[in-house]
């Protein structure tokens, strides 16, 4: 039997296609294709027919290492919540024995169609969202659909080298991955660790000799005693670095309450994760990812990441939606349309108090149409507005100090959620970013723009609201990880919109 590789790195081959002629010579490919040709049958028929019936897991007249690395992502299926018995590996296994020992072009090609029919299960299987995720999908470019098994076959058939294709899983988001060997990490190194809890209040450091030393120690799978120790402070570094926090090796109030979760709560949470990241596309799709949990976001093409930036995301009244969509246009020199409830508890008391909506940079409109009519300061009845029985719409005209910035990112919803520009340059600087009405506020406009665009268009004179459209739309994902795979391990992070259950 074949030994199974490893499965590891995440580097992603691009897709252009593959030369066949040096992987197999036209004497016996044409047996193999004949062979293929008369036992193909359903969406199978459909991805062979496409190539002359030509095969794709045969290198050097045999069954090549691609079918190793199939072999190995089905034993680790487990990893993806799946499995491994659905892919027959055992049967898989047989096949491609048979073809090895005999060459017999018939062996080979029905190897080759079990291999393609276990590839295209799999994948499909891999990308299929769990039940239950709350992501709202607004466009149909972006909504899953069950993927046809030819079209699964013919990108798995254009890269450069499958073997490589199959063990980086390259139709996964890197992130994905990531979080994938972080959780499998994490599993093996702490999961089965006694759930002991540690007491709080005590501030654990090396050189001191206490009995709840003791309750550290077993719950970090080391020998009994009271001493905080060389041994102890190397574990709890450790757990530290695994668990995303400062690897200090003090047990302070942070180590010990994430101690006292235990294992089985975050392996939990690394499962959920994983199903969050699921939804993404892979990186040769051109997308945008934005993460409401770290406020942070991510941009991919090409097979790689493009670039990263801070984000400031909703408040856990005024969340940051799970929600994906297609990025249409950009729109220079924005109004901002302030939500009422803002107009109620800020706008109306500075009218009250003497402020003017003028002096504001404010007006206020007469609906929420297209082309709304102005209404004057005067006609509004602010203490009614400031009260809540009345509502008007107020919006912010551009300007440096326009809470839009320059640029928004406009991917049409009911919700009012987009992406934008924000003059409010300190809140960057915050370790906790949740501070918006539910909009993403982006570090670095102009640098995403340029990524959208290729330069970042320019507003044509002052005249408010000029839309630009972008040259192709890109699909944004906005998620929800409070799991995210660090160099070290894994940073847990707080729950904020309380969106993890119990």
């Amino acid at each position: 039997m074949r030994a199974l590789p490893f499965l590891c790195g995440l580097m992603l081959a691009a897709p252009v296609q593959a030369a066949q002629s040096d992987a197999v010579s036209a004497p016996v490919a044409s047996g193999i294709a004949t062979e293929i040709r008369a036992n193909v049958s359903g969406k199978l028929r459909d991805f062979y027919s496409a190539r002359g019936f030509w095969p794709l897991w045969v290198d050097k007249d045999r069954i090549g290492p691609q079918a190793d690395a199939l072999l190995a992502l089905i034993a680790q299926s487990g990893m993806d919540g799946l499995r491994p018995r659905d892919y027959d590996a055992r049967g898989l296994t047989q096949a491609i024995e048979e073809a090895d020992t005999t060459g017999d072009a018939k062996a080979i090609a029905r190897a080759d169609l079990a291999l393609s029919r276990a590839l295209a299960g799999i994948i499909a299987d891999m990308r299929r969202p769990a039940r239950g995720l709350a992501m709202r999908y607004l466009d149909p470019e972006v909504t899953p659909r069950d993927a046809d098994p030819s079209d699964i076959l013919r990108a798995a058939a254009l890269v450069p080298s499958l073997a490589d294709y199959i063990q980086t899983a390259g139709w996964m988001s890197p992130f994905y991955m990531q979080l994938r060997s972080a959780r499998a990490d994490y599993a093996e190194r702490w999961a089965d660790l006694p759930a002991i809890a540690v007491p709080q209040g005590v501030r654990f450091r090396p050189g001191i000799l206490t009995p709840e030393t003791a309750l550290l120690r077993h719950r970090l799978g080391l020998s009994d005693g009271t001493a905080y120790d060389k041994a102890l402070a190397a574990r709890v570094r450790a757990f530290q670095a695994d668990h995303g926090l400062k690897a200090d090796g003090v047990a302070g109030a942070q180590t010990i309450a994430a101690l006292n979760r235990g294992p089985g709560d975050n392996l939990r949470l690394l499962a959920l994760n994983l199903e969050r990241a699921r939804l993404l596309p892979g990186p040769w799709t051109r997308h945008v990812v934005v993460d409401a949990a770290s406020a942070r976001l991510w941009y991919y093409d090409k097979g790689a990441l493009d670039g990263m930036m801070k984000v400031v995301a909703g408040t856990a009244e005024t969340q940051t939606p799970m929600m994906a969509g297609m990025i249409r246009y950009a729109t220079l020199n924005p109004y901002w349309n302030i939500p009422p409830d803002l107009v109620q508890s800020r706008v109306a008391p500075k009218i009250l108090s003497g402020a003017s909506l003028n002096g504001l940079g404010y007006e206020a409109l007469a609906d929420w149409s297209a082309t709304p009519a102005p209404l004057a300061q005067s006609a509004i009845d602010w203490r009614a507005v400031a009260a809540g029985r009345d509502e008007v719409r107020v919006r912010q005209l551009p300007g440096g100090s326009n809470a839009m910035g320059r640029v928004k990112f406009m991917f049409p919803n009911d919700l009012g959620i987009y992406l934008h520009d924000t003059p409010q340059r300190d809140l960057f600087s915050k370790t906790d970013r949740h501070f918006s009405n539910g909009c993403v506020r982006l570090e670095d406009a102009q640098r995403l723009s340029r990524w959208f665009f290729g330069t970042a268009p320019a507003a044509e004179g002052s005249a408010p609201e000029q839309h630009r459209p972008l040259p192709q739309p890109v699909p944004v994902y906005l998620t929800y990880f409070t799991a995210i795979p660090t160099a070290q391990g894994v940073q847990f992070l707080p729950d904020v919109y309380g969106r993890d259950g119990d």
